[in-house]
Protein backbone atom coordinates (compact mmCIF):
# COMPACT_ATOMS: atom_id res chain seq x y z
CA UNK A 1 0.00 0.00 0.00
CA UNK A 2 1.63 3.79 -0.52
CA UNK A 3 1.49 6.21 2.19
CA UNK A 4 -0.84 9.08 1.61
CA UNK A 5 1.66 12.22 1.18
CA UNK A 6 -0.35 15.00 2.32
CA UNK A 7 1.66 17.40 0.81
CA UNK A 8 0.55 15.98 -2.32
CA UNK A 9 -3.35 16.32 -1.37
CA UNK A 10 -5.23 18.98 -2.87
CA UNK A 11 -9.27 19.14 -2.45
CA UNK A 12 -11.87 21.58 -4.00
CA UNK A 13 -15.37 21.78 -3.18
CA UNK A 14 -17.89 22.58 -5.82
CA UNK A 15 -21.23 23.13 -4.91
CA UNK A 16 -20.58 21.99 -1.20
CA UNK A 17 -19.50 23.62 1.87
CA UNK A 18 -16.96 22.32 3.86
CA UNK A 19 -19.51 20.54 6.49
CA UNK A 20 -22.88 20.54 4.42
CA UNK A 21 -24.65 18.61 2.63
CA UNK A 22 -24.27 14.95 3.79
CA UNK A 23 -26.50 14.08 0.66
CA UNK A 24 -25.77 14.59 -2.38
CA UNK A 25 -22.06 14.58 -1.31
CA UNK A 26 -19.85 13.18 -3.79
CA UNK A 27 -16.25 12.49 -4.01
CA UNK A 28 -13.91 11.79 -7.42
CA UNK A 29 -10.14 11.29 -6.28
CA UNK A 30 -7.96 11.65 -9.45
CA UNK A 31 -3.84 11.64 -9.40
CA UNK A 32 -0.96 12.22 -11.47
CA UNK A 33 1.48 8.86 -12.30
CA UNK A 34 4.20 11.81 -13.15
CA UNK A 35 3.85 13.71 -9.99
CA UNK A 36 1.74 11.24 -7.48
CA UNK A 37 -0.29 14.35 -6.90
CA UNK A 38 -4.04 13.27 -5.33
CA UNK A 39 -6.63 15.59 -6.27
CA UNK A 40 -10.11 15.02 -4.61
CA UNK A 41 -13.09 17.03 -5.72
CA UNK A 42 -15.95 17.48 -3.46
CA UNK A 43 -19.28 18.23 -4.70
CA UNK A 44 -23.11 18.05 -5.82
CA UNK A 45 -21.47 15.58 -8.41
CA UNK A 46 -18.97 13.37 -9.38
CA UNK A 47 -16.27 15.67 -11.21
CA UNK A 48 -16.74 13.98 -14.72
CA UNK A 49 -14.73 16.11 -16.72
CA UNK A 50 -11.45 14.71 -14.49
CA UNK A 51 -12.22 11.61 -15.70
CA UNK A 52 -9.16 10.32 -17.40
CA UNK A 53 -9.39 7.62 -20.11
CA UNK A 54 -7.99 4.81 -17.89
CA UNK A 55 -10.41 5.49 -15.40
CA UNK A 56 -8.17 4.90 -12.82
CA UNK A 57 -9.97 7.21 -10.66
CA UNK A 58 -11.89 6.78 -7.39
CA UNK A 59 -15.30 7.68 -6.73
CA UNK A 60 -17.63 7.74 -3.74
CA UNK A 61 -21.06 9.10 -2.24
CA UNK A 62 -23.31 9.51 0.67
CA UNK A 63 -26.42 7.21 0.57
CA UNK A 64 -28.71 7.15 3.21
CA UNK A 65 -31.13 9.17 5.22
CA UNK A 66 -31.24 10.99 8.39
CA UNK A 67 -30.93 8.10 10.56
CA UNK A 68 -28.38 5.90 8.78
CA UNK A 69 -25.51 6.04 5.99
CA UNK A 70 -23.50 3.90 4.17
CA UNK A 71 -20.57 5.79 2.06
CA UNK A 72 -20.33 4.00 -1.62
CA UNK A 73 -17.06 3.31 -3.53
CA UNK A 74 -16.87 2.56 -7.20
CA UNK A 75 -13.84 1.27 -9.10
CA UNK A 76 -14.17 0.79 -12.51
CA UNK A 77 -11.74 -2.73 -12.99
CA UNK A 78 -12.48 -2.62 -17.07
CA UNK A 79 -11.03 0.28 -17.94
CA UNK A 80 -10.46 0.55 -21.64
CA UNK A 81 -8.35 -2.13 -21.59
CA UNK A 82 -8.37 -5.92 -22.78
CA UNK A 83 -9.45 -8.25 -20.77
CA UNK A 84 -5.80 -9.88 -19.43
CA UNK A 85 -5.28 -6.67 -17.77
CA UNK A 86 -8.52 -6.76 -15.09
CA UNK A 87 -6.48 -9.03 -12.77
CA UNK A 88 -3.88 -6.35 -12.31
CA UNK A 89 -6.34 -3.43 -12.18
CA UNK A 90 -7.60 -5.27 -9.40
CA UNK A 91 -5.21 -5.38 -7.96
CA UNK A 92 -3.68 -2.13 -8.08
CA UNK A 93 -7.32 -0.91 -6.78
CA UNK A 94 -6.97 -2.79 -3.84
CA UNK A 95 -3.42 -2.25 -2.54
CA UNK A 96 -4.00 1.91 -2.88
CA UNK A 97 -7.66 1.67 -1.70
CA UNK A 98 -6.80 2.03 1.31
CA UNK A 99 -4.55 5.42 0.73
CA UNK A 100 -7.37 6.50 -1.42
CA UNK A 101 -9.45 6.33 1.75
CA UNK A 102 -7.56 7.97 3.88
CA UNK A 103 -7.03 10.89 1.23
CA UNK A 104 -10.94 11.18 1.29
CA UNK A 105 -11.48 11.30 5.17
CA UNK A 106 -8.21 13.46 5.88
CA UNK A 107 -9.00 16.09 2.80
CA UNK A 108 -12.97 16.49 4.13
CA UNK A 109 -11.97 16.14 7.73
CA UNK A 110 -13.94 19.14 8.65
CA UNK A 111 -17.31 17.38 7.17
CA UNK A 112 -16.58 14.80 9.68
CA UNK A 113 -15.61 17.05 12.49
CA UNK A 114 -19.58 17.86 11.62
CA UNK A 115 -20.43 14.52 11.56
CA UNK A 116 -18.99 12.43 13.91
CA UNK A 117 -21.31 9.69 13.42
CA UNK A 118 -20.32 9.08 9.61
CA UNK A 119 -16.99 8.07 10.94
CA UNK A 120 -18.26 5.03 11.80
CA UNK A 121 -20.88 4.40 8.60
CA UNK A 122 -19.68 1.40 6.62
CA UNK A 123 -18.11 1.55 3.48
CA UNK A 124 -19.46 -0.27 0.42
CA UNK A 125 -16.86 -0.93 -2.51
CA UNK A 126 -17.92 -1.58 -5.81
CA UNK A 127 -15.55 -3.32 -8.33
CA UNK A 128 -17.45 -2.60 -11.22
CA UNK A 129 -16.94 -5.34 -13.92
CA UNK A 130 -18.23 -6.60 -17.13
CA UNK A 131 -16.52 -10.11 -16.26
CA UNK A 132 -18.22 -11.60 -13.06
CA UNK A 133 -15.42 -12.84 -11.88
CA UNK A 134 -14.51 -9.16 -11.04
CA UNK A 135 -17.67 -8.13 -10.64
CA UNK A 136 -17.85 -7.76 -7.11
CA UNK A 137 -19.10 -5.69 -3.94
CA UNK A 138 -16.88 -5.85 -0.35
CA UNK A 139 -17.64 -4.39 2.74
CA UNK A 140 -14.15 -2.41 3.53
CA UNK A 141 -14.91 -1.49 7.05
CA UNK A 142 -15.32 2.63 8.03
CA UNK A 143 -13.96 5.44 7.95
CA UNK A 144 -12.57 5.62 11.79
CA UNK A 145 -10.69 2.75 10.15
CA UNK A 146 -8.73 5.23 7.40
CA UNK A 147 -8.69 8.26 9.49
CA UNK A 148 -4.82 8.73 9.50
CA UNK A 149 -5.91 11.96 12.28
CA UNK A 150 -6.55 10.08 14.71
CA UNK A 151 -3.90 7.64 14.10
CA UNK A 152 -1.15 10.22 14.25
CA UNK A 153 -2.75 10.87 17.21
CA UNK A 154 -2.51 7.93 18.45
CA UNK A 155 1.32 7.45 17.21
CA UNK A 156 2.07 10.68 18.83
CA UNK A 157 0.37 9.71 22.43
CA UNK A 158 2.39 6.84 22.45
CA UNK A 159 5.39 8.15 21.59
CA UNK A 160 5.49 11.02 24.73
CA UNK A 161 4.96 7.82 27.38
Amino acid sequence: MSQLNLDKLYVEFIGVTATEPIIPRRYTLTHSDITAELYLTIGLDFAYYKLNPMRDEVMGEWIGNENSFVYYVYLFVDGQFVPETKAIREAIFRRELPSALEAIRYGDNEFFNAHPELDYAPITVYFLSTDPMYNKVENWGTFSDYNIVSASRFIYKIARI
